[in-house]
């Protein structure tokens, strides 16, 4: 099995998994996101494990150790992505399974088991056609100030939604032209996510416009964008000006 092919496997199965943990009706929304989350965890740590033993791994739900650091090849998996929204029994929730070689994310599947899919890095599809107004996908409960702020200067709307897989799969599948995070990730959040975007044509990059980079030392990774590459340039220089903005207030008050 090619490593693509184990990726979408891996993140299919688990899709189902946590949809039959979820059906048994016996557990409270939080109880069950803990318990999602563990059940898909072990599942994909074991099967990574046995199948790919010799690469690295990185999973949100399991200890971080330095051994990864020392690999080329390293998978980096969310067993779910979006527990909150998986536990309201809502769609907008995934499963992530990427891998990188030398930090770069060469190969991603999201599930959206919610909706019976499942994007592959290895099998893009033709983008759709971009809206006449641009559409940027936010967090349902905290959308970030500077996407905020930056949808009321290029008269984008806004479309809340939960997980960030689902934000990204959202651009992917033509629901959006821009997913624009600020409020903090970690590499599990975006690494498959990114993966899939970038094969299928999107401009994916930090919000400085340098490429995203997995498999560090910290996991924290604070901000991402994934556009359609019409959409990039201005982003990233919209962005850049508030950024400069803030400084220059704080400066002045330092002063």
């Amino acid at each position: 099995m090619s490593d693509a092919d184990l990726a979408a496997a891996l993140a299919e199965t688990a899709g189902t998994l946590l949809l039959q943990v979820r059906r048994c009706g016996l557990l409270g929304a939080k109880a069950l996101g803990k318990a999602g989350d563990q059940t898909a965890n072990q599942f994909l740590v074991h099967a990574l494990q046995h199948l790919r033993g010799d690469d690295g791994l990185l999973s949100e739900e399991s200890t971080d150790t330095d051994e990864r650091l020392g690999k080329s090849r390293v998978w980096i998996i969310d067993p779910v992505d979006g527990t909150r929204e998986y536990g309201e029994e809502r769609t907008d929730w995934a499963v992530h399974i990427a891998m990188t070689v030398d930090g770069r994310p060469e190969i991603g599947a999201v599930a959206l088991p919610g909706l019976g899919l499942v994007l592959r890095s290895d099998r893009p599809t033709p983008l759709p056609p971009m809206a006449g107004i641009p559409r940027m996908v936010v967090s349902r409960t905290r959308p970030a100030k500077e996407a905020v702020s930056i949808a009321e200067q290029i008269g984008a709307e806004l479309v809340p939604m939960g997980s960030a897989g689902a934000k990204a799969m959202a651009v992917v599948r033509g629901e959006a032209e821009i997913y624009l995070h600020t409020g903090g990730q970690y590499e599990w959040d975006s690494c498959a996510p990114a993966a899939v975007a970038l094969a299928h044509g999107l401009h994916v990059s930090r919000v400085d416009g340098s490429p995203l980079v997995y498999n560090q030392p910290d996991t924290y990774m604070p901000d991402l964008l994934i556009c359609r590459q019409e959409w990039a340039a201005e982003v990233l220089e919209r962005v850049a000006a508030l950024a400069a903005s803030a400084d220059s207030k704080t400066g002045s008050r330092g002063a």
